[in-house]
């Protein structure tokens, strides 16, 4: 728990350090004088922020996923038994899928029924199963999640919801700014004759609204989220089998009732294909299982 939070905290400590060199190198941080706001600056200024950081952690991802997790990678030269067998499901999949270069395969220690994948595109990805998924799931069922994430990885999701946080990012900054601003000089018009802007009134103004348009990001981020996980359950009807992808959602669902309520959102859970909704279902990255399973069923062929 603390190694992962840990991580997370030093990786972006280095994500605001590296964007914040890049800004300064290329002063940027000069966007609002005492004329108002260069709004082409600013939009460079946004850009950048709004986009670097999601790229960086994109490129991360894998060595995230790996260290965070304790994901042991599967060596193709000694792996025996389930391990083998594991391999050569995620490989035959990735070829049906159209992957030039097979990604890599690794398990992790974890009593929950999950998997995931990640990497920074579709030449460098990474699948990962937990050792409770292993455990529960048959080897039909086990094809059916590996059919879902290999789908993640041939549709190009990681990269395109990269792309999406990232724009969103941007929008949400400038926006923020540019509102800020505007209410900022409203107000001081009517405090003092000269109408100067207080910085600490439009710093203050940013971080609020920072907020408001960051959670309203968040609900784009998430719904085309959901759409994606969608699409990569219909991949994995493809690549698996219907009967198959069907199956596995059906087995997820029944572990997920079936677990404690503490247990039902862990950590990591925009990575993973089993996520259990709440009433915050407009923030979830993933549709709940009912209906997940309730599309496929109606799926033709």
């Amino acid at each position: 728990m603390f190694k992962r939070v840990g991580l997370f905290l030093l990786t972006n400590l280095m994500v605001i350090m590296t964007v914040s060199i890049i800004t300064n190198l290329l002063g940027l941080h000069g966007y609002l004088s005492a004329h108002g706001i260069n709004y082409q600056a600013l939009a460079i200024f946004c850009a950048i922020w709004g986009t670097a950081g999601a790229f960086i952690s994109l490129l991360m991802s894998k060595w995230m996923a790996k260290t965070a997790m304790g994901v042991q990678l599967i060596d193709p030269q000694q792996a025996i038994g389930n391990e083998r067998l594991l391999l050569q499901m995620v490989y035959q999949l990735a070829s049906k899928a159209g992957l030039e270069k097979m990604p890599e395969v690794g398990i992790y220690d974890s009593p929950e029924v999950n998997a995931f994948a990640t990497g920074p595109s579709r030449s460098d990805s990474l699948v990962a199963v937990s050792s409770g998924l292993l455990q529960n799931m048959d080897n039909a069922e086990i094809e059916g999640v590996l059919g879902h994430e290999i789908s993640h990885i041939a549709n190009g999701d990681m990269v395109t919801m990269t792309l999406i946080q990232g724009v969103v990012n941007a929008f949400s900054l400038f926006l923020s700014r540019v509102i800020a601003y505007a209410v900022s000089m409203a107000i001081s018009r009517g405090d003092n004759e000269r109408g100067d802007v207080s910085p600490m009134l439009y710093m203050g103004l940013t971080f609020l609204f920072d907020i408001l348009f960051s959670f309203l990001g968040m609900l784009v981020v998430a719904a085309f989220s959901r759409y994606r996980e969608y699409r990569a359950d219909v991949g994995g009807a493809q690549l698996a089998g219907k009967a198959n992808m069907i199956a596995a959602l059906q087995r997820l669902q029944a572990v997920s009732e079936s677990a404690p309520e503490d247990d039902r959102a862990p950590s990591l859970n925009a990575l993973k294909i089993s996520y259990q909704s709440s009433w915050l279902a407009l923030l979830s990255t993933h549709p709940p299982l009912k209906e997940r399973i309730q599309k496929l069923q109606a799926m033709q062929g």
